[in-house]
């Protein structure tokens, strides 16, 4: 059973939403194919989320995704002692970073700038043309994200958001949305789970197929 297949299944309210997420599936594997990486921001349970879609990324999520035999040469070359414990001890990785994680940063720049442009100073700092940020809002209307995405465009970095139903100003500013048929926060963090698992799942199959 496909990806999708199996998510249509589980949730076929979520049909509607198919289309975007295939457009989000094929940004962020372009994305990486091209050597980017992906910045992850939003609120409250958003954060969380934001965190959570890292830790699918930068390790196994099904897979465990064993090193190719030109990296661990490397590490065997490099270090004979213990060059095959580091192989054996390291999984692939899709490059990602969360912007919630920065709690020095975050706060020095809440105090000393703006609260709102949080996310935008580490867009501008991290960020590269062909990198995709993803803004996390059930409401799609959170300034810190919103303005985040905003910097991302302008500096040709893809916007992809993940919200509810109405959309709010992301949908205007992003490559691809994906509004989910919610617009109670928990309903909407509760298919965004959904959503971002099957996109994390979908990028394994892609990069480190068994």
């Amino acid at each position: 059973m496909t990806r999708f297949a199996a998510l249509v299944e589980r949730y076929p309210e979520l049909t509607p939403c198919l289309p975007d997420v295939q457009r989000a599936f094929e940004l962020l594997r372009d994305c990486f194919k091209r050597g980017g990486k992906l910045l992850v921001c939003g609120n409250g349970g958003s954060a969380a989320d934001s965190e959570h879609i890292v830790g699918e990324l930068m390790k196994g999520y099904f897979s465990k995704r064993p090193l190719n035999a030109a990296t661990r040469k490397k590490l065997s070359d490099a270090f004979p002692v213990n060059g095959s414990y580091l192989a054996d001890h390291l999984q692939g990785a899709l490059p990602a970073i969360s912007l919630v994680s920065q709690i020095s940063l975050l706060t020095a720049f809440s105090n000393d700038v703006a609260p709102d442009m949080i996310f935008a100073q580490q867009v501008y700092g991290y960020g590269q043309p062909g990198d995709v940020v993803l803004g996390i809002s059930t409401s799609g209307s959170s300034a810190n994200v919103l303005h985040a995405l905003q910097v991302a465009r302008a500096m040709g970095i893809h916007g992809l958001g993940l919200t509810g139903d109405c959309g709010g100003v992301m949908r205007e500013i992003c490559d691809v949305a994906i509004c989910v048929p919610a617009r109670r926060t928990p309903e909407v963090q509760e298919y965004h789970v959904v959503i971002y698992h099957c996109l994390c799942a979908m990028l394994e199959d892609a990069f480190f197929p068994e």
